[in-house]
């Protein structure tokens, strides 16, 4: 992990397009803001893992048969 310090109004790029500004600091919390193209997800590492186990569960309950079934050339 790198770890880097930054100031209010100071930022990192990641790549040639995300950037990461540090909004806020009090107390105990930092404010940040991320700039991405539209097309870079962006959640909070909690609602990642979450939404990770969801699709997991999702795979598990997937009746492999009954797909097969569906996309045979038989029919």
């Amino acid at each position: 992990m790198l770890a880097l310090a930054r100031k209010v109004n100071e930022s990192i790029m990641i790549g040639n397009d995300i950037e990461i500004t540090v909004l806020e600091i009090k107390g105990d919390q930092i404010k940040i803001g991320v700039k991405a193209p539209k097309s870079v997800p962006i959640y909070r590492k909690e609602l990642y893992v979450q939404i990770q186990d969801e699709n997991k569960k999702a795979g598990e309950k997937v009746d492999v048969d009954a797909l097969k079934g569906l996309f045979s050339k038989e029919k």
